[in-house]
């Protein structure tokens, strides 16, 4: 299992300079002044060396909300119990939860994938059932997970990787549902960067101030208890980490490997995109990032992945909301870049030189 995850890790490259070239002197010839459309020519670029095809076309969009429970939660480190967990992975069957509704708007799918849940699913349309365990362990008692468990579940993320590309799917994006998930994310960005657990840890479902507080000392009581490396992002992962982070940190590899664009969600995403780069710094090129969440920590992680985030709307609920958003942003990027005229082709004059 892990030699293929290495086996994939190393056949990730940097995205080509030629292409980036060759998108980018199309954009200075579409009818408009040179760079006057801003982060929108910076994503169309971006998206063209992903692929590399210069006149891409946006088909299929999924979205991957990946499902699971968290040990932690015993800490009290969340406003809401366990179940919502199952119970909001219902909703999303049943079309209710808001990232049905901003996926239906962006024209995308959502496949809710349960990796992790405390709770016994039957078969349904749009729920991928791939559980490796009933959620975590409590990390602030000892690992959340042992290596084995974190790579069965980064493994279930590269089948969805390998199931978009089978699909024909040119933009994926990432999601998650677990209660506690922000404390896990939390401790990742701690344990990779070094920033204190009380810069990196916020009120996730909205906790109150005693909440938080203990949050930041459980945070603080795992890293130290687990000792994670900072070198070693599978053994970070494991410590501290969650199942919805690896299977979301799978996808990420994968979809990088098939040259498929990702859309990272908001700070649970971004800790499982944080796993992906520290496997393989070229897998930065990949992904889009799509929102700035409220969670003070999510600017590190961004900082951290060298990445300008598409939105800032204050959002922080996840499941992958802020992606379904971006998409939509992303898809008017390419349009500009292969349906605007160029200068020769409406016939206007081109700036005097």
């Amino acid at each position: 299992m892990q030699t293929s995850l290495e086996k994939r890790l190393s056949a990730i490259l940097p995205v080509k300079e030629e292409f980036l070239s060759q998108a980018q002197e199309r954009l200075d010839r579409l009818t408009k002044p040179i760079g006057s459309l801003g982060q929108l020519e910076d994503i169309a670029r971006r998206y063209v060396a992903i692929v590399e095809n210069i006149k891409p076309v946006l088909g299929r969009k999924i979205i991957y909300t990946f499902a699971a429970d968290h040990g932690v939660v015993a800490e009290g480190v969340s406003a809401y119990p366990k179940e919502v967990t199952h119970q909001m992975v219902y909703n999303f069957l049943h079309q209710g939860a808001g990232i049905n509704v901003l996926a239906r708007h962006a024209g995308a799918e959502v496949v809710v994938v349960d990796i992790g849940v405390d709770h016994d699913f039957k078969p349904a349309a749009g729920l991928v059932i791939r559980k490796i365990a009933r959620g975590t362990r409590n990390m602030a008692q000892g690992p959340a997970l042992s290596l084995p468990e974190a790579l069965r579940a980064i493994s279930v993320g590269l089948e969805m990787a390998d199931q978009a590309q089978t699909a024909g799917t040119t933009l994926v994006g990432t999601g998650d549902m677990g209660i506690g998930n922000t404390t896990a994310s939390s401790a990742i960005l701690s344990a990779l960067t070094g920033l204190p657990a009380a810069e990196a840890t916020h009120r996730g479902t909205g906790i109150d101030d005693a909440a938080l507080e203990r949050k930041i000392r459980t945070i603080e009581q795992a890293i130290q208890g687990n000792a994670p490396d900072p070198n070693n992002p599978l053994e970070v992962l494991a410590k501290v980490g969650g199942l919805e982070i690896a299977g979301i940190a799978g996808l990420i590899i994968g979809c990088a490997f098939h040259r498929i664009p990702v859309v990272v969600d908001g700070f649970i995403s971004t800790a499982g995109a944080m796993i992906a780069v520290a496997l393989n710094p070229a897998i930065r090129d990949y992904l889009f990032a799509s929102h700035q969440s409220v969670e003070i920590g999510h600017r590190f992680m961004w900082e951290y992945l060298g990445q300008k985030p598409i939105l800032n709307l204050s959002l922080r609920l996840g499941e992958g909301t802020g992606a379904a958003l971006a998409m939509s942003i992303i898809e008017a990027a390419v349009k500009v870049l292969t349906e605007m005229a160029t200068f020769t082709e409406a016939g206007v004059a081109e700036r005097k030189s």
